[in-house]
């Protein structure tokens, strides 16, 4: 089930928190973390995931503002996101770069109810969004694939906000040895990520099956959705965002839409 809504207090809020001088304290170490940063990314960890647990169960997670994400933590731990906030992509390495952030006249579409098979169970997708022009290429690309081969493929993750881009990225340090530098490689820093920018919107497919590549790549890989996505993805605006061999890790799920070479239907 999808449903149309305008975001203009969620986007208005995050993009006037999103500007973070450069000249913060000093920024958070890159190649990894110190004892003392490792046990203070845990606290602010351990503050917010209520908050993000909340806000799923609500279905409103992917719209997480900075005032909200600050709400529940201590001075030096809002300085320690300011820090990660003002952090250069381009010192970073990677393909990351800044993004167009959403404005107010962006509107959104919400995804409930995609149901995938997780260990032999029907589960469902969390909740996701997507910018309305965005939505209808996908359903419009959807069409044509379940033509051709009675299969479609599943939003797994569409638009976040910034904020939400930012509590991932927190999320992921420890998963890649407490380095900014490789968690980088798999998980841009906020305004930084194509699932956060509805002029080029990213959207993380997933098989109703529950194939996503998240455990091997190859399996993705050999889906015949994605050999699909590769010869006609673009008749519909959407291009493979990391192609293996290149500067970011490779991920066959992850596509972005441009909507430029888009067709009428």
């Amino acid at each position: 089930m999808a449903a149309a809504l305008s975001l203009t207090a969620a986007v208005t809020t995050s993009a006037a928190f999103l500007t973070v001088s450069s000249a913060v304290a000093e920024a958070a170490s890159i190649e990894q973390f110190s004892n003392e940063e490792v046990i203070l990314l845990h606290s602010i960890l351990g503050l917010l995931k209520p908050l993000v647990e909340e806000r799923k169960k609500a279905g409103t997670a992917p719209l997480l503002t900075f005032k909200e994400l600050y709400a529940p933590l201590k001075p030096e731990q809002r300085v320690f996101l300011d820090q990660i906030r003002a952090l250069e992509p381009k010192n970073l390495g990677g393909a990351s770069r800044k993004l167009p952030l959403p404005s107010s006249e962006d509107r959104f579409i919400r995804l409930d109810n995609q149901m995938v098979l997780r260990d032999g169970t029907a589960t469902a997708i969390d909740t996701q969004y997507l910018p309305d022009m965005v939505y209808r290429d996908y359903q419009r690309m959807m069409v044509a694939m379940e033509q051709e081969l009675g299969k479609r493929l599943l939003v797994e993750s569409g638009y976040r906000s910034p904020a939400y881009q930012l509590y991932l990225f927190l999320f992921y340090i420890p998963k890649h040895d407490y380095s900014i530098r490789e968690t980088n490689r798999h998980v841009a820093l906020p305004g930084c990520s194509e699932h956060g920018s509805p002029s080029c919107q990213a959207i993380d497919f997933i098989t109703p099956n529950g194939i996503n590549g998240e455990e091997r790549i190859e399996e993705f890989e050999e889906i015949q959705e994605y050999t699909w996505l590769l010869n006609r993805g673009k008749e519909f605006g959407f291009h493979l965002s990391y192609p293996r061999g290149g500067p970011s890790a490779y991920e066959p799920w992850h596509w972005s839409w441009s909507g430029t070479e888009a067709k009428s239907p």
